[in-house]
């Protein structure tokens, strides 16, 4: 699904070396938690997947892409693969929540009878179908999220990425936005979620990756936060 083979990212106008000799294997449909301090490397791990940054060495292979070495013009069309959810949600203002879902669609080519069928059903599953003519200012903040997950679902991806998806919001609500998560997983996707949501990681004990210093430092398959971990 996921492998990481001897990857090093130096960015050149620094000469700061971000990850250093990373291999990693995450199978299809694991569920894992990516963990550690603010520049130690874990923003610069999930920009290779999404093919936002491109490794210094190594090969990166996604559902048997091999990311390292796409074109400019192949990359859009690798990222239909993936999807994404955000700590500050990024929706569309001026759309509602059925439009917002829709855009993503449209954007990678799908029928107007794919989104009528599509849309719809990614908002029933993450509780939303009654609010789906609201604007997203109309919403509450755990609400705003429920529908970027919905959107991240929309093209039906092998793998969703979610960046510090709890951040803003309060504990009960990041609960409620990790079960959605979870449901998605169960369901055969395969999920990777960067937070330093401590309480989360221990409640889950699903697999953690801590990463320090550009390097992993920990792989655990049903893991917490060590004790002497403060990220």
């Amino acid at each position: 699904m996921l492998q990481f083979r001897n990857v090093t990212k130096v960015y050149d106008n620094t000469n700061v070396t971000a990850l250093e000799n990373i291999n990693l294997e995450i199978e299809k449909g694991e569920f894992v938690f990516l963990v550690g301090h603010s520049g130690a490397g874990k923003s610069t791990l999930i920009k290779l997947i999404t093919a936002e940054e491109k490794a210094t060495s190594g090969e990166i292979i996604i559902n048997d892409i091999n990311v390292t070495k796409l074109k400019s013009k192949e990359i859009p069309f690798y990222r239909r693969t993936l999807g994404m959810v955000f700590q500050d949600f990024r929706l569309l203002e001026n759309k509602t929540v059925i439009e917002n879902v829709a855009f993503a669609m449209k954007v990678v080519g799908a029928t107007n009878r794919q989104i009528r069928r599509r849309a719809p059903d990614v908002l029933g599953r993450v509780g939303l179908s009654q609010k789906a003519h609201f604007l997203p200012d109309q919403l509450s903040g755990g609400e705003q999220q429920r529908v970027a997950i919905a959107r991240a679902l929309a093209n039906n991806p092998n793998l969703i990425i979610a960046d510090e998806p709890t951040g803003n919001l309060d504990p009960d609500i990041s609960g409620e936005i990790m079960q959605y998560l979870e449901e998605i997983n169960r369901s055969g996707t395969t999920v990777i979620v960067a937070t330093h949501d401590k309480d989360i990681v221990n409640r889950m004990h699903k697999r953690v990756i801590a990463v320090d210093g550009g390097s992993i430092v920990r792989d655990d398959e049903r893991g917490g936060y060590s004790d002497d971990e403060e990220f």
